[in-house]
């Protein structure tokens, strides 16, 4: 699992009879996640997911590093919060003999589709499973990280592929062949870069001007992007360009964040228990 590291240079819901039927639930949680974060562009929206993979792509080259074995996993994560935060998905309730996070299923409250493509793809997988998984074993599962032949089917195939596509699809990417001496390879250079600078500079703010020095205090999905963004080794990405001052405040913020004890902070707040069970499951990792 990655690691951060300095550069040398620098109360419950409502009540039975108050609930709402569940398509309306799953229109109020998209509504609230779109309405979640004041500050995003009203024009282009995009899923966790498709930011990470933005984050991690080399603007002009239009791939992530060849050394980067993280992403892949960090992404299926970014799925399951994406999943959780627009109510499809959540955690089983807090037992005598499931307290850690990393022993609670993930259990189906919806099945309504959310319109993305890997979303669904997943919902059918977890609402397909005899028995409910964790959130450590999906995040393998969809990861195809499994020794069980008969669990091969879960897994999500050239997802970083798709993702790039859906990115191309809402104009921030291109397509375009690069050769690779014994290969060619379809790579995805940034041509929108106003949008990928919102959003590095949303994250920065974060951690800088807008600082709150508290997690239930930050947008979910700023902290859920953070949180992901460590998982899958793009966090540098976000502060490289900051000057070294900055830089350094950022890095120790995001740290002292990201070692906060996910099973406290969880415990704290409803709406962001998968965001701290997934950073528990990579942290295990």
């Amino acid at each position: 699992m990655t690691t951060l590291t300095h550069r040398g240079r620098r109360a419950e819901a409502g009540r039975n009879s108050d609930k709402k039927p569940d398509g309306e639930e799953d229109a109020a949680a998209d509504k609230d996640l779109n309405e979640d974060d004041p500050d995003d562009s009203k024009d282009i929206r995009l899923t966790l997911m498709e930011e990470v993979l933005l984050l991690g792509l080399k603007d002009k080259e239009g791939y992530t590093s060849f050394w980067n074995d993280c992403i892949s996993s960090g992404l299926r994560g970014g799925i399951l919060i994406e999943l959780a935060l627009r109510g499809r998905i959540h955690l089983e309730p807090l037992s005598i003999r499931k307290k850690r996070l990393l022993e609670r299923k993930v259990l189906l409250k919806s099945d309504a589709p959310t319109g993305d493509v890997l979303l669904d793809e997943t919902l059918r997988h977890i609402k397909a499973t005899e028995s409910a998984e964790t959130v450590q074993t999906w995040i393998e599962l969809l990861t195809g990280e499994t020794w069980n032949p008969f669990k091969l089917q879960y897994q999500l195939r050239n997802v970083r592929e798709r993702i790039a596509k859906a990115l191309v699809e809402k104009g921030i990417l291109t397509t375009e062949k690069q050769n690779f001496l014994l290969f060619d390879m379809t790579t995805h250079p940034v041509s929108n870069a106003t949008e990928k600078q919102r959003l590095v500079k949303k994250l920065q703010e974060s951690m800088l001007e807008r600082w709150v020095n508290d997690p239930h205090r930050m947008d979910r999905r700023t902290l859920a992007l953070l949180v992901l963004a460590h998982s899958s080794d793009v966090l540098e990405n976000i502060f490289a360009s900051l000057a070294d001052d900055k830089y350094n405040v950022a890095m120790n913020r995001t740290k002292d964040l990201l070692d906060m004890d996910p099973e406290v902070e969880a415990a704290k707040a409803r709406g962001t228990e998968m965001i701290w069970a997934v950073l528990a499951a990579f942290n295990k990792s």
